[in-house]
C-alpha cells in the first residue's frame, strides 16, 4: 500500500526563512556587528545639520540648503563609490571614504561655529555629503554572496530594513539630544567619531566582502552600469518619493516641536515615525509572501502616498504622532520590496552600484524634501512642510503605476541594458 510522507512540524520550520536562521549564517556577524556600528552615523548627518546651522543663523531655510548640499552630494557619488567597489572592493573604496568624511565633518562644524558665510558651509557640505561611507549597500552585497541565491534573500532584505530604520530610531534621537542637552555641535562631532571607528572596523572584515572579479572580456560586461537596467530606474524614482518623506518630516518635525515650545520633543516624534517603519520590517520579513514583488511594491506605496497625504491636516503632537507612525508603518514594505527586487533585476556584479543608486535615491528625495519643507516652514504657515512628502509620495505613485511593467525581470539570456551584452558564449562541462 502507498504511502504518503508528511514533513514534520520540526522539519518545516527548520526550513522556513526566517530571522533565526538568518543570523545563524556562517560569517554573518562577522559583518553585521562592525556594520551596525558604521551605519549609524547616516541616521545623525542630516538632522545634525539641520539644529547646528538652524542655530548658528536663526534660519531652518539655511540649515534646509546646508543639509541638501549634503544630501545631493552623496546621491550623486555614491553610485560612483558603489561601482568602484564593485570593481576593486569595498575596503579599496571604504578606508579613504571615511578618512575624507570625517575630516570634511568636522571642517564644516567648525565654519558653523565661526560663523562663516552660507557659501562657505555649502563647500564644506560638498565633500561631507560625497564621502558618506555607503554602508548599507555594502552589507547587503555581502548578504547576497553569503547567501548566494537562498531562499533567506527576501528575509535578509527585511532584516537589512529593519536595521536601517533602527538606526533612523536611535540616531535622531541621539543627535537631537546631544544638540540641545549637550551643544549644537555635538551631533556632528559624535557623527563624525562614529563614522571613522565603524568604518574602518568594518572595512577591516575582509573575509566577507564580495570578491572582485577578474579583469577579462567577461568581466567587462558584467560591470555595466546598473543605471541602464529600465526596473533600476524607475525603483530610484520609487525611493526617491521615500526621500521625500523622511526629508520632509526630519524638518517639519522639527519646526512643529520649536512652535509648541518643546524642542526635545522632535526625536520623540521621529522616532515613533521610524519606529513604525521598524516593526513593519520586522513583520514583512516573518511572511512567506505569495504575491508578486512587483504587486505588493504598488499595493504598499499606495497606502504610503495615502498616509502621507494626511500628516498636514494635523495639528497636536498626538495626532502627529498617530500618523507619523502609520506613515512608518507603510515605508518598510515599500523598501524591502525595492531592494528585493534589485536581486532579480541587476548582474551580481553592479549590485553594490544598484544598492548605492537608491540608497542615492532616498539622499536625494531627503534633500530637495528638506530644501523645500524648510522654505514652506519659514515662508507660510507652521506645518506647511508636511506638504514635500504628500506631493514626493503622489508623484512617485503615478511613476510607478505607469511603469510598473518594467520591474519585471527579463528572461535569462535576453539584454536587459540598451546598447550592451547580446548573449554571450558560455562554457559548459
Amino acid at each position: 500500500m502507498a504511502s504518503t510522507v508528511t514533513p514534520s512540524k520540526d522539519s518545516a520550520a527548520a526550513s522556513r526563512p526566517g530571522y533565526g536562521r538568518l543570523l545563524r549564517t556562517p560569517g554573518a556577524w562577522t559583518f553585521l556587528l562592525p556594520g551596525f556600528a558604521a551605519r549609524q552615523p547616516f541616521a545623525m548627518l542630516t538632522i545634525s545639520l539641520v539644529l547646528l546651522v538652524q542655530h548658528t543663523t536663526g534660519s531652518y531655510g539655511a540649515a534646509g540648503a546646508v543639509a541638501a548640499v549634503t544630501g545631493v552630494s552623496m546621491a550623486l557619488f555614491a553610485p560612483y563609490g558603489g561601482r568602484l567597489a564593485d570593481r576593486y572592493g569595498q575596503r579599496a573604496v571604504l578606508v579613504p571614504g571615511v578618512l575624507l568624511h570625517t575630516a570634511s565633518g568636522l571642517a564644516l562644524t567648525a565654519l558653523a561655529l565661526t560663523g562663516a558665510p552660507l557659501w562657505a558651509l555649502f563647500v564644506a557640505a560638498v565633500p561631507t555629503g560625497a564621502s558618506v561611507p555607503q554602508i548599507g549597500p555594502m552589507v547587503r552585497a555581502r548578504w547576497g554572496v553569503t547567501l548566494k541565491g537562498s531562499p533567506l534573500m527576501t528575509t535578509a532584505a527585511a532584516f537589512e530594513s529593519v536595521t536601517d530604520e533602527f538606526t533612523f530610531v536611535v540616531g535622531p534621537l541621539l543627535a537631537t539630544a546631544l544638540c540641545t542637552a549637550v551643544d549644537p555641535a555635538a551631533g556632528l562631532i559624535t557623527e563624525a567619531a562614529l563614522t571613522l571607528v565603524g568604518g574602518l572596523l568594518f572595512a577591516a572584515r575582509k573575509g566577507t566582502q564580495p570578491e572582485v572579479a577578474a579583469r577579462d572580456g567577461r568581466a567587462r560586461v558584467e560591470h555595466v552600469s546598473a543605471l541602464r537596467v529600465p526596473g533600476v530606474r524607475v525603483l530610484i524614482v520609487t525611493f526617491l518619493g521615500i526621500g521625500s518623506v523622511f526629508g520632509g518630516m526630519q524638518v517639519s518635525l522639527a519646526a512643529f516641536s520649536e512652535s509648541i515650545g518643546n524642542p526635545g520633543l522632535n526625536g520623540v516624534l521621529y522616532g515613533v515615525f521610524a519606529a513604525g517603519n521598524m516593526l513593519s520590517g520586522v513583520v514583512c520579513g516573518a511572511i512567506a509572501w505569495k504575491k508578486a514583488p512587483q504587486r505588493r511594491l504598488v499595493i504598499g506605496y499606495a497606502a504610503l502616498a495615502l498616509t502621507a497625504s494626511a500628516l498636514w491636516t494635523t495639528h497636536s503632537a498626538l495626532s502627529l504622532a498617530g500618523i507619523g507612525l502609520l506613515v512608518g508603518m507603510c515605508i518598510a514594505p515599500a523598501l524591502i520590496t525595492g531592494y528585493t527586487l534589485v536581486e532579480s533585476l541587476v548582474p551580481a556584479g553592479a549590485r553594490t552600484e544598484a544598492f548605492t543608486w537608491l540608497t542615492g535615491a532616498v539622499a536625494l528625495g531627503q534633500a530637495v524634501a528638506v530644501t523645500a519643507a524648510g522654505q514652506l516652514e519659514d515662508r507660510l504657515w507652521d506645518g506647511a512642510g508636511f506638504l514635500v512628502p504628500m506631493a514626493g509620495t503622489v508623484l512617485a505613485l503615478m511613476t510607478l503605476l505607469a511603469l510598473r511593467s518594467r520591474l519585471v525581470p527579463a528572461p535569462r539570456g535576453r539584454t536587459v541594458a540598451r546598447g550592451v551584452g547580446h548573449r554571450e558564449p558560455v562554457a559548459v562541462d
